[in-house]
């Protein structure tokens, strides 16, 4: 994450993370879909997260240090992210901060090939089979733009991890490889997802 979105009014500003914060902020009704149901986003995120561990897999090893279009991440830190985005939330859920630090974790040196992403990727997925929720709805978790309900921050890790998933598959087509089972529209329907691939 090189930056995050903020909504200003006078001296007052606050991030632009939440849609129901920022409609609260300027003083409008919020129109939003409602949010798929806990159970339904971790199962869309362990499938987006297989998804990233069979692409990340086709990407060969010449190419993991490329840069993706217009940031300084390179292939191999983009797929090492979607699983931090994961690790992060699993570490709030059991009572520290989702900051902005946790999710800028980068790979350590031992790890540079696309099977070593999706090693990394399978042990974080593991770790998410096992993670058990209350009501999504009642329990509260501290991020870096204020307290969210564990249903939000749950369904803001599924499509921050989908959006860079979908790059994923974007960055193999752009290499000339067809994406291992790619994830469809009807996967990542219900998912509050920027329109655009290289978004976020």
């Amino acid at each position: 994450m090189d930056s995050a979105p903020a909504v200003a009014i006078g001296e007052r500003a606050i991030y632009g993370l939440s849609l129901e914060e920022v409609a609260a902020f300027v003083g409008v009704a919020a129109e939003l879909d409602e949010r798929l149901p806990p159970a339904e986003l971790v199962a869309r995120l362990e499938q987006v997260m297989v998804a990233a561990e069979r692409y990340l897999r086709q990407f060969p090893d010449a190419h993991m240090a490329d840069l993706v279009p217009s940031r300084d991440r390179s292939y191999c830190q983009l797929g090492y992210h979607v699983f931090v985005i994961v690790e992060a939330f699993l570490a709030a859920t059991q009572g520290a901060t989702l900051s902005y630090e946790s999710l800028a974790v980068t790979p350590p040196d031992s790890v540079t090939t696309g099977a070593d992403v999706a090693a990394y990727g399978a042990e974080v997925r593991g770790r998410l089979g096992l993670w058990s929720y209350d009501d999504g709805d009642a329990v509260v978790i501290p991020t870096y733009y204020g307290e969210q309900t564990l249903h939000e921050v749950l369904e803001r890790t599924t499509w921050h991890a989908a959006q860079h998933v979908r790059q994923l598959m974007t960055l193999l087509e752009g290499l000339g490889l067809a994406p291992d089972g790619p994830l469809t529209a009807a996967d990542l329907a219900g998912l509050p997802l920027p329109q655009e691939i290289w978004e976020g």
